[in-house]
């Protein structure tokens, strides 16, 4: 049974639960900047999503408590997981608004999985599980059916079998394309083509104007002045960030002059309190037109890591910053060229491009049943892609077996021809959705009356 089932806990007690996970994993953040925590707060509190969107921590303590709860033991044993299958590199928090748009590093437009911030290695039906429950909250906001929103999950755990099974027994990840301008249709094509449309002049008129016949980044828009040794302490650590981006990004040094450095303070709901950086640099030529952003990042202690007690896991990381590198890597083929990481001040960094490509899968207007059937599917297929490759073929010694013929021989084990499984995903989304929705009134009661601490 999903935990904690809404009649097994009065609105008080699940209160004081999520105020307590809320000082474990926002505490010194909302500390620091309890201004960015209540523009967090204020977003989180508009629908059960957002709520959820930002609540992964909840969502994992919730997780070992229904183990627990069930005798099971570790959090990581449980249905269709063993020692194989509860070491894969999964997402962390995967929802089905952390799907989008990206360019690759050979140039081109892929539609998958973005937003690798919470990623690590685990069980992976915990991605499974976490998506499962966002289809039961935006089914619920289109006023669907229970049994619509059954159905949803079962096309998605469906499609995600399939393609696991597709991996599994021979084919080649080249001969399973990825969602491209070729290949992809409905929504998937509609935000390709939204990306397509967008252009890296446009990003850069945003954000910054010339000076002296050179490019600036513009005052104001959330931008921030740096003082003389903030500046110093940031370009030490792009230096320091060089020294991680494969030997294939640096074939022409001089796209990595820098121009500019401003700071940004991270006000988003995954991003609270976080302090960042925006460093423009010359780009591939010397045509102002072609100058990059990127961004420096402090990275954050990802919910899921709290509830793995595996040392080597654990060990593997040299901070946050290197683990979010190491796992965007591995789940994404051709990351970023951009993608690398350092250290500011003793705090492992993210350093990433600002893309002018990126377009977000927006579900507002997507209200059709069967086109949101075929959407779900090509998630599906989309999260199966990801867990199979960051396999023993990735180039990372922490998961040293083929995660597809892991997942695809625990899922086979049943011999009812995924029919648990599925049912697994069902049972799960319509339980926590219920729980996040009841959830979501709790903390918008606790954040109205002045209930959270620091704010």
């Amino acid at each position: 049974m999903p935990v904690p089932h809404p009649a097994e806990v009065s609105a008080d007690e699940r209160g004081e639960q999520i105020l307590a996970v809320f000082q474990a994993s926002f505490g010194e953040l909302l500390a620091a900047d309890p201004a960015a925590f209540r523009v967090k707060f204020r977003k989180m509190a508009a629908s059960a999503f957002a709520f959820y969107r930002g609540t992964a921590c909840l969502f994992y303590g919730d997780l070992e408590q229904e183990h627990a709860g069930r005798g099971d033991g570790a959090i990581r044993h449980g249905s269709y997981l063993d020692e194989r299958t509860s070491r894969v590199w999964i997402h962390g928090d995967l929802h089905a608004e952390n799907f989008g748009t990206y360019m690759d590093a050979n140039g081109r437009l892929i539609f998958n999985v973005n937003d690798f911030d919470e990623a690590y290695v685990g069980p992976f039906t915990w991605d499974l599980k976490r998506l499962a429950a966002s289809l039961a909250l935006i089914g619920y906001t289109k006023a669907f059916s229970d049994e619509q929103i059954s159905d949803l999950v079962r096309i998605y755990a469906a499609a995600y079998r399939e393609r696991i099974h597709d991996l599994a027994t021979g084919a080649k990840h080249e001969e399973v394309p990825p969602f491209t301008l070729d290949t992809a249709e409905g929504p998937l094509l509609d935000a390709l083509r939204d990306a397509r449309s967008l252009t890296r002049f446009s990003l850069l008129d945003s954000m910054t104007e010339i000076r002296d016949f050179e490019r600036r980044f513009a005052p104001g828009g959330g931008s921030l002045e740096l003082d003389a040794a903030t500046r110093y302490k940031v370009l030490a650590a792009f230096d320091g960030y060089l020294e991680t981006l494969p030997d294939s990004s640096l074939t022409r040094p001089d796209s990595y002059r820098v121009k500019d450095v401003v700071g940004r303070r991270g006000i988003g709901i995954g991003s609270a309190g976080l302090p960042s950086y925006n460093i423009l640099l010359e780009g591939n030529s010397d045509a102002l037109e072609n100058d990059v952003v990127i961004y420096m990042k402090q990275a954050q202690t990802p919910a899921v890591s709290r509830h793995i007690d595996d040392p080597a896991v654990r060990g593997y990381f040299h901070h946050e910053g290197h683990r979010t590198v190491i796992s965007q890597r591995a789940l994404q083929d051709h990351a970023d060229p951009w993608l690398g990481w350092t250290e500011l001040d003793g705090a492992g960094q993210l350093v990433a491009e600002v893309s002018p490509y990126a377009v977000d899968l927006d579900w507002s207007d997507i209200d059709d049943p069967a086109q949101i059937a075929a959407v779900v599917a090509d998630l599906g297929r989309a999260t199966a892609t990801m867990h199979g490759a960051a396999d023993d073929e990735s180039g990372h010694s922490l998961v040293p077996f083929s995660t597809e013929r892991a997942i695809d021989a625990a899922i086979a084990a049943d011999g009812d021809d995924g029919e648990g499984f599925a049912n697994l995903l069902v049972d799960f989304a319509h339980g926590y959705g219920t729980r996040a929705r009841i959830d979501h009134q709790i903390f918008v009661d606790l954040f109205r009356n002045g209930r959270i601490p620091g704010l």
